[in-house]
């Protein structure tokens, strides 16, 4: 076999998933090939360009979609080195302990393993990543104040930041982290923190503008030996990791199952796509009559005892940007003015799990996601928007909503749930695909559950424990060859 296409381990994707698991097991020696769809990001400063990433829309995928009705639907993917994780805002915040556990009734699925398991990779990647933590500023800091004393059910704390210390001394970077792309690496994310320190191995090896079309089979069809790109170059490995994300990953895996005939026999593969968590997630913008002169904004989180499952945080938006948030029907001007006397919130709440929300792997693929079909997180998340908007007016602000649509799939994950049980799970509690060998999964659509906080950080980790248990299991296959009688090695 030509060495030059044949690798220990290929990985698809360079996002959270893709970066990390790369990153672990390049330290085993393995020898790695990560495939990127896209390409790496231009640093002349048009990743921060409102104009260009909010209203033009110019960095994100073109690549059409359907929803569950057959509408024509645009998801804000972004197919670039670094995946997501270059345009995402940041906030690293660990699942909490209890979020490990499911609850049937609600739609929560039981993890394979506990946050113990995940506790040291949590460390791990908070370290790489270099998250902090940020002071609280003056007008954020007078709004949750009044908050708390009206209502002590409302709590605030630090914000862990995948931000450099000295991020406020370049205040257009400092404005503009949340949802744009850092042209002087004053973020942290998977190509800064993680790829960028492989570059220099010799058992590292990667390449952008690659786009995997399929899983190649081997002699055993439960076993995967490679990839095939859309250019028709073929690349082989002991071990292929998906890391695509939760919208791509499974299209993948459900175009091998289809060919190689496993589809109806792997009980693992009625799951696939299925499970699809988005969050419930809406945009507030309050307004009041001062000026607001924050920088970053984004520096705290906010939760309410009488909502479990939900949380608020700031968003880093300068006047400008949530300028654009403000009604179409209203003039640009009178919009501008708003801006510069508001302060732009995120509202998130963890939806449950439900078989027909799904991506489905048709020729025109499809995302069908209907929020009434885990309802409690529905009737959750429209009282915590009403909450929040009462309690600042009590504080001096109204509040104008937005409820993020179905095309904004920052936070997808679900679509190859982890479990123990291939009848309702798609991997095991160490990443591989149930029924197939060397098939393994280390990006968001594990997640059995979404909490009521970002995904990021959770992803980098389990792709750490993913890689770290491929390696431990390489480096076991070696040891029990070196260790075998030499006549047992003589053909």
């Amino acid at each position: 076999m030509n060495r030059n296409n044949h690798f220990d381990a290929i990985i698809i994707g360079s996002g959270a998933g893709g970066a990390a698991a790369a990153y672990g097991l390049a330290q085993s020696g393995a020898r790695i090939l990560l495939l990127e769809k896209g390409g790496s990001l231009p640093l002349d400063g048009s990743t921060l360009d409102v104009a260009r990433v909010v209203r033009d829309g110019e960095f994100l995928s073109r690549e059409p979609w359907q929803d569950g009705l057959g509408n024509a639907l645009r998801p804000e993917e972004h197919f670039n080195l670094g995946g997501k994780t270059k345009w995402y805002g940041a906030a690293l915040l660990r699942f909490s302990p209890e979020e490990f556990y499911g609850d049937s009734a609600e739609g929560l699925r039981d993890w394979p393993i506990g946050y113990e398991d995940l506790a040291p990779y949590y460390d791990q990647a908070e370290k790489l990543l270099d998250v902090r933590t940020f002071a609280c500023e003056p007008d954020l800091r007078g709004i949750l104040t009044r908050l708390s004393q009206k209502d002590p059910r409302w709590h605030s704390a630090s914000l862990p930041l995948a931000l450099i210390q000295d991020v406020t001394n370049h205040p257009w970077e400092a404005q503009h982290f949340d949802g744009f792309a850092s042209a002087l690496g004053c973020k942290s994310d998977a190509q800064t923190a993680f790829l960028s320190r492989l570059q220099s191995l010799s058992n590292f090896q990667m390449q952008i503008d690659s786009e995997v079309v399929a899983l190649l089979q081997g002699n055993d069809r439960r076993r995967v030996s490679g990839v095939r790109l859309r250019g028709g170059e073929e690349f082989f490995a002991d071990s292929i990791v998906l890391s695509a994300g939760a919208l791509h990953s499974p299209r993948l895996l459900a175009g091998y199952l289809a060919q190689s005939g496993l589809a109806s026999v792997l009980p693992c593969a009625r799951n696939v796509g299925r499970n699809l968590k988005l969050h419930l997630l809406t945009a507030m913008v309050s307004v009041s009559l001062s000026k607001k002169n924050d920088l970053l904004r984004k520096t705290m989180f906010t939760t309410h005892r009488a909502f479990a499952r939900s949380s608020v945080q700031p968003l880093g938006f300068d006047s400008e940007l949530i300028s654009t948030l403000v009604p179409s029907f209203i003039p640009r001007g009178i919009a501008r003015l708003i801006g510069r006397r508001a302060y732009g919130f995120f509202l998130q709440t963890e939806d449950g799990s439900h078989l027909d929300n799904r991506v489905d792997a048709t020729d025109t693929p499809t995302l069908d996601y209907d929020g009434s079909r885990i309802g409690s997180a529905s009737v959750e998340h429209r009282r915590f928007t009403h909450a929040l908007q009462r309690a600042l007016l009590r504080c001096g602000y109204i509040s104008l909503t937005q409820k993020i649509s179905v095309n904004g799939t920052a936070h997808a994950c679900g679509t190859l749930v982890a479990g123990d049980d291939p009848n309702t799970s798609v991997v095991d509690s160490k990443g591989a695909v149930h029924g197939i060998a060397g098939l393994y999964v280390a990006d968001g659509s594990v997640l059995c559950r979404s909490s009521r906080v970002n995904p990021s950080l959770t992803i980098y980790a389990w792709a750490l424990r993913v890689a770290d248990l491929m390696g431990s299991t390489a480096k076991g296959r070696v040891r029990a060859i070196a260790t075998q009688p030499q006549e047992a090695l003589t053909p």
